[in-house]
């Protein structure tokens, strides 16, 4: 049985864009060879996602959490969201990003994130949450269990290919957060 490491969820700041940046190429070229062009893969640079980061962070409205191993107090995952891209009611939040080193999937990181994200935007007024996952994504069956539902399907270009998206949703940021709804 493996130990399982205690894990810390807390705000992100600036000075884990470099983290983040080493952590989607990690985690891109772990959940996607095979599945996307090799060569895009190969030209990802975590100094360019880590940019990319620091762009999105300063977008209105976008939250970013990080989790942290507290035993070696690593940067081992992040999540970012905020308001809808997609023309959606205010209420609706949607999942950016997620992503968790390869070697620390399975062990609570990614649930602990998507929890906390479902939380805060509780607070902030939203009622539902969705995430566009690849269709292909290996890892699709994770936001199932956290009991988000598959729905519509677009295409994404990704190194000048187009591959198929789903959309995953979550209709009960309650549940989704671990709160109990209080009988009215």
């Amino acid at each position: 049985m493996r130990k399982r490491e205690q894990i810390e969820i807390r705000k992100g700041w600036t000075g884990d864009v470099f983290s983040i940046g080493r952590i989607i190429v990690e985690t891109w070229k772990s959940a996607f060879h095979g599945i996307l062009d090799e060569a895009f893969l190969d030209r990802l640079s975590p100094a360019e996602q880590a940019v990319r980061h620091l762009a999105r962070r300063s977008t209105p409205g976008v939250q970013h959490f990080v989790a942290i191993d507290v035993a070696t107090q690593e940067a081992i995952g992040f999540a970012n969201f905020g308001p809808a891209r997609a023309s959606m009611p205010s209420d609706v939040r949607e999942l950016y990003a997620l992503y968790v080193r390869p070697s620390y999937q399975g062990r609570g990181a990614g649930a602990g994130l998507v929890r906390q994200v479902a939380r805060h935007s509780l607070e902030t007024g939203a009622t539902r949450l969705y995430a566009w996952v690849l269709a292909d994504n290996p890892n699709r069956a994770f936001y199932e269990r956290l009991g988000a539902n598959p729905g519509e399907m677009s295409t994404i270009t990704l190194g000048g290919r187009t591959y198929q998206q789903v959309a995953y949703a979550w209709d009960d940021l309650e549940a989704l957060a671990g709160r109990s709804k209080r009988a009215e």
